[in-house]
């Protein structure tokens, strides 16, 4: 400072009015170049946050990743229409058209919204007091099974979280033993074990058998400590299900929705009833039996179609 100011203190000397009003000068200049900078930047902290959050949107709805580039498309659409004759409307159009959701893009977001959930649900296991699992064991329409394995875990302060933890493949078979070694070497890997406390699992042979099952694996195993092992209550509440005595309700009920929805003419002509009635819901759902959860999808929708 001394080299480069050498007549700063002679021209404004300490402690002087000159001097604090001199200092005042200079610290607003500054403000205003660092404005020039800060502005650019958090315009682009702005766009990246709303490319996220459409991103998030189009992932929660099930949405191809091309279908950023429509609403982007159908944003700038909106934009220009509303805003071309505002006071900051070229701004906000300006803004909007640096908001990138190409499909690329959208790519990269949800990796990285992948990678933080990934690191939130890591800290949360490390951080938790206990926890618990539950597996399950299901195959889907490429014929390969996929074991779904879920977390509840309870902190200091008695909160708990429940997440799925992770999807593991059965490359081959689908046997206890192939079950215990595929789980095992993923929670060796990322779940500090001396934190098990239960697990729960479905009826299967390959889950609770007396000497080759999953859960025999694991209470054999000394790297597992000593845990409460649950039956899933699913399927106890199918069984309940059935014996609740609904005949009389699901028959007729069932027989109305078959006898409207089995002839195509009077399924079109129904349809558009209820369209000139403005119901709730534009047509009956038909029920399966196997699928025991849609025989209450079943009854209130058809009751708020009648009613």
């Amino acid at each position: 400072f001394s080299s480069c100011h050498k007549s700063y203190n002679a021209s404004y000397p300490p402690s002087s009015a000159l001097r604090t009003e001199k200092a005042r000068e200079l610290k607003a200049a500054l403000g205003k170049q660092q404005s020039l900078f800060k502005k650019p930047v958090e315009k682009s902290q702005k766009t990246t946050e709303a490319s996220f959050r459409a991103t998030h949107f189009l992932i929660k709805n099930k949405k191809a990743f091309s279908d950023g580039e429509v609403i982007k498309e159908a944003m700038m659409i909106i934009a220009k229409t509303v805003f071309k004759d505002e006071k900051n409307g070229t701004d906000v159009i300006s803004t909007l058209s640096n908001v990138q959701l190409g499909a690329s893009t959208t790519v990269r977001r949800v990796m990285a919204m992948s990678e933080n959930l990934t690191e939130q649900l890591e800290q949360d296991v490390a951080t938790c007091k206990w926890f618990s699992i539950q597996c399950d064991e299901s195959v889907d329409c490429s014929s390969s099974a996929q074991l779904m394995v879920f977390i509840r875990m309870v902190f200091d302060d008695f909160s708990t979280k429940e997440e799925l933890l992770t999807l593991l493949p059965l490359q081959t078979t689908t046997r206890g033993v192939d079950i215990y070694n595929t789980v095992k070497s993923f929670l060796v890997e990322k779940i500090p074990l001396e934190k098990l406390v239960s697990m729960t699992t479905d009826g299967a042979p390959a889950m609770i058998g007396r000497h080759a099952g999953f859960i025999a694996h694991c209470k054999g195993d000394t790297d597992f400590p000593t845990f409460l092992h649950y039956h899933c209550i699913i399927h106890q509440q199918v069984i309940c299900s059935k014996v609740t005595g609904f005949e009389h309700v699901m028959t007729p009920v069932v027989k109305i929705i078959n006898s409207i929805r089995s002839k195509a003419k009077q399924h079109r002509i129904f349809k558009v009833l209820l369209e000139e009635l403005s119901a709730e819901y534009g047509d009956l759902l038909l029920h399966t039996e196997i699928r025991w959860l849609s025989r209450g999808r079943v009854l209130q929708r058809f009751f708020f179609t009648f009613v």
